[in-house]
């Protein structure tokens, strides 16, 4: 099982920027993938970004142009730069980490983007 803790999040204004950070700890694999979900009241959980291990990220394309993740091999830890934020994009995100089994979650961090 892998540990996950989310820093950052909090209230900004339209336009703002953000940036996330998640450490992971545990029974970490070589070969992984870690990224970021949200989830709005009243909607879905749904996929902002993921990164793997050989760095490929994929994006949705709400975001994309706009956010941006990267990857610290050596500390086990995921970033989301959050440029040009929108008031659509207030969810809580949820950190979580996948290897070959079920994936680990954070506990998630609000995001709230003011108009």
């Amino acid at each position: 099982q892998v540990q996950l803790v989310e820093f950052g999040g909090g209230l900004v204004q339209a336009g703002g920027s953000l940036r996330l950070s998640c450490a992971a700890s545990g029974s970490i694999f070589t070969y992984n993938t870690m990224g970021w979900y949200r989830q709005a009241p009243g909607k879905q959980r749904e996929l902002v970004a993921d990164i793997n291990t050989d760095d490929t990220a994929k994006y949705a394309d709400s975001v994309k142009g706009r956010f941006t993740i990267t990857r610290d091999h050596a500390k086990n830890t995921v970033y989301l730069q959050m440029n040009s934020l929108k008031p659509e994009d207030t969810a809580v995100y949820y950190c979580y980490y996948r290897d070959y089994g079920p994936p680990d979650w954070g506990q998630g961090t609000q995001v709230t983007v003011s108009s």
